[in-house]
């Protein structure tokens, strides 16, 4: 699932208007796991110059960044996190990592040759769904589609509960920019069609 779509559905599931101190933690919690992912693609990206193939064919298996990632991902060691979080008081890190679990429990069923090890350390199972949040070949179109629907519905409902106006812009933006990205691809794909059918 994408990462802004974890830290809006998050929202709508965690979030509550007497608790509205608790916003900051969610989102921060819903986009922590894929951390290690974005700062392996700055480096390989902005500092090695790779290619984008390369990144995601060779970088992004190398042990340090697959295992980092898969640490992030892990269900067991957030649990943990939780528990130890809740007996000391930290209800900020509570909340973070709860939310951080979502995250993974989302991941969970629309990963298929990229599933992550969401048992690590103690296990490398690795769950292969038969569907994908974008590979087409395992039903990423259809998944996607239902991704943006969700979106849009926790949008509608979170919506309200923010306080801040840059908050209510992002929220805006993010469905924007999915309404518009999921416009363009039909379009696209419609004029190679057309091109194609009129051999061209």
């Amino acid at each position: 699932m994408n990462t802004p779509s974890h830290a809006i559905l998050n929202l709508a599931v965690l979030t509550t208007p007497s608790y509205p101190e608790a916003t900051v933690p969610i989102v921060v919690g819903a986009i922590l796991p894929d951390m290690p992912m974005f700062a392996m693609y700055f480096w390989a990206k902005w500092v090695r110059r790779q290619s984008e193939r390369e990144i995601w064919t060779n970088t992004y298996y190398q042990p340090l960044w697959h295992n980092l990632t898969h640490s992030f991902h892990s269900i067991p060691l957030k649990i943990i996190g939780i528990a130890i979080a809740h007996f000391l008081g930290y209800w900020q890190l509570e909340i973070l990592l709860i939310s951080a679990l979502a995250h993974s429990f989302l991941d969970f069923p629309v990963h298929n040759d990229d599933a992550h090890r969401h048992f690590y350390p103690f296990s490398h199972y690795r769950f292969i769904s038969p569907i994908s949040y974008w590979n087409p070949k395992y039903h990423g179109r259809v998944v996607s589609l239902v991704e943006r629907l969700l979106v849009l519905g926790a949008t509608i409902y979170v919506f309200p509960l923010q306080a801040s106006w840059l908050s209510k812009g992002l929220l805006i933006a993010v469905n924007l920019v999915y309404l518009t990205g999921y416009l363009y691809v039909r379009l696209f794909r419609r004029c190679a069609e057309v091109s194609v059918e009129n051999g061209s």
